[in-house]
């Protein structure tokens, strides 16, 4: 039985995962990642990860693809614009200089806190919760903050950077506003 849930997982997966590539249309591709995500918290749970499960299906099934599909509702991402015009000249070097500027502090915490990420906190006295019945979370949370950050702190930045990247896909140009109400 857990071979079959595995492998119905996992065609849930990459059939989602082949969907957000191949749709066109924004929202179908969306919908095509809840299906992903769904697809990992099935994994999760026959792997008895059960907090992970239900982080995967609230936070990242239910915030942020609801996010993701209430932006491109809300602005109408369908409608075919012409994205060539450039409302405002210095916007693209100042995102250069900034996103240059954010490596440079992104490579220094790296460098400067590469021990400190191995470290597990000595002087510092925790309960001693590895046997106990929050030993998963507590597992999570020393993975994830020790050992994982980087990774954990780079997706938190391309989620920001999709929706942006959402956000500047559906933006309107003064040119094409003021035809329209004149």
């Amino acid at each position: 039985m857990e071979f079959f849930v595995f492998v119905c997982a996992a065609i849930m997966v990459l059939l989602g995962a082949v969907g957000v590539i191949v749709r066109k249309h924004p929202v179908h591709a969306a919908l095509s990642l809840v299906l992903t995500l769904f697809g990992v918290a099935v994994l999760f749970v026959s792997q008895e990860a059960h907090f992970l499960a239900a982080v995967q299906v609230i936070v990242y099934a239910g915030a942020i693809v609801v996010l993701f599909l209430f932006v491109i509702m809300l602005l109408g991402v369908d409608r075919v614009e012409n994205l060539r015009t450039e409302p405002l000249t210095a916007q693209r070097p100042l995102a250069i200089i900034t996103c240059l500027g954010l490596v440079g502090v992104l490579v220094a915490a790296i460098v400067n806190g590469s021990g400190v990420l191995n470290e597990r906190g000595e002087g510092i006295k925790l309960p001693d919760l590895q046997n106990g019945p929050d030993a998963n979370t507590v597992q999570l949370a020393e993975s994830i903050f020790s050992k994982y950050v980087v990774a954990f702190e780079v997706t938190s930045v391309l989620l920001v950077i999709a929706v942006v990247g959402t956000v500047l896909l559906t933006r309107k140009t003064k040119s094409s506003t003021g035809s329209q109400t004149k």
